[in-house]
């Protein structure tokens, strides 16, 4: 069973500079490579104390510098906002610099306050996307990027360096939509999906992807990494009573960030799903809606984290995970600890989940 880490970048915290917090973050990029985990994966975000990484590709290519066995993923690079070509010149630079061991994912934004200054129209993300994320893969593959499409219209051009090897088989899209979850099957990429409430609660998503890729590939698809937040200490009271105001924070700061309890969904095309998201939060209350999320952290004792990933793995079949170290303004001393007890006692019987 595949397991990493997946860094948020955000600094929800007083008093902690910008500065200070990248160094948290690559605190714990380091003990991932020390503790034995299999990835170190990177959020793209911008303008906003919520997360702030608007390069991944270059932290990552920081953190191949640091470390030798880690694979290093972007979750994910946000395609409308970039020129395809730079991306796919990126990448290759990143998996020749870490010797092979660049994960490419792909995303295409949820935040009008991300959007706005890009100064690209949001209702554009799903025809920008899939244009650029096709020219990309193709790409990596041939060592030649082109592009006849209104967005992105590319001459052929021979890209240099020249890909190392392959994406094909590590290569992801974060998708938490049916029109993403059709782009995922269609680029064959493997589903990376931010675990907001129980798995139970998102089987129809999770089904979907798979029954799509089995009938356009003619094969099973690739394990669904799920990225979940996690806070492991030898007391499982103090870890649910600690967790929960950091669980709590980020969740309204999430909230915040993607205006997800807004109306502006349903006037944006391809935010049909987004929309009815909002709606139901609405109907349900931030207060409930923030129990629900909080639910679906791995939180407690090594035990009692190892129960839950079992009671995922029984609930979604063989799956990758990421684990989220820090959110909400946790401590990077918290952080560390818990990675640290994850590490040694929970993630040698996680691994054993898959055979």
């Amino acid at each position: 069973m595949h397991i990493g880490i997946d860094l948020g970048f955000g600094n929800l915290r007083e008093n902690l500079s910008d500065a200070a917090m990248y160094a948290g973050e690559v605190g714990l990029a380091d003990m991932a490579e020390r503790l034995g985990f299999d990835s170190v994966w990177a959020v793209e975000h911008h303008f906003s104390d919520y997360a702030m990484c608007p390069n991944n590709i270059v932290f990552l290519a920081h953190v191949a510098g640091r470390t030798e066995r880690v694979k290093l993923g972007t979750a994910a690079v946000i395609v409308p906002w970039h020129d395809p070509l730079r991306v796919a010149e990126n990448m290759i630079m990143l998996d020749i610099l870490s010797d092979g061991r660049a994960l490419l994912g792909l995303g295409r934004g949820l935040s009008r306050t991300e959007y706005a200054p890009f100064q690209i129209p949001m209702d554009q993300s799903r025809g920008r996307f899939d244009e650029a994320a096709a020219m990309i893969v193709q790409a990596l593959e041939t060592g030649y990027i082109e592009g006849a499409g209104p967005y992105y219209p590319q001459p052929r051009t021979a890209l240099r360096p020249r890909p190392r090897a392959s994406f094909a088989d590590r290569m992801y899209c974060a998708a938490g939509s049916p029109d993403s979850i059709a782009s995922a099957v269609t680029l064959g990429a493997g589903l990376l999906a931010f675990v907001t409430k129980p798995v139970t609660e998102n089987m129809d998503l999770f089904t979907g992807y798979r029954d799509q890729y089995r009938a356009t590939h003619n094969m099973e698809a690739p394990p669904i990494l799920c990225t979940i937040n996690l806070y492991c200490h030898e007391d499982g009271n103090l870890a649910r009573e600690r967790a929960h105001g950091w669980i709590e924070r980020y969740f309204h700061s999430h909230v915040k960030h993607y205006e997800m309890a807004g109306d502006h969904f349903q006037h944006i095309t391809g935010y049909q799903r987004h929309a009815e998201m909002a709606e139901a939060l609405r109907d349900v209350g931030l207060d409930k809606a923030a129990d629900r999320y909080a639910a679906s952290a791995l939180v407690g004792t090594p035990d009692e984290i190892i129960e839950k990933i079992t009671d995922v793995h029984r609930t979604l079949g063989g799956f990758a995970l990421a684990v989220s170290p820090a959110y909400g303004g946790m401590p990077y001393e918290d952080a560390e600890r818990s990675l640290e007890l994850f590490g040694k006692e929970v993630l040698p019987a996680a691994r054993r989940l898959g055979e």
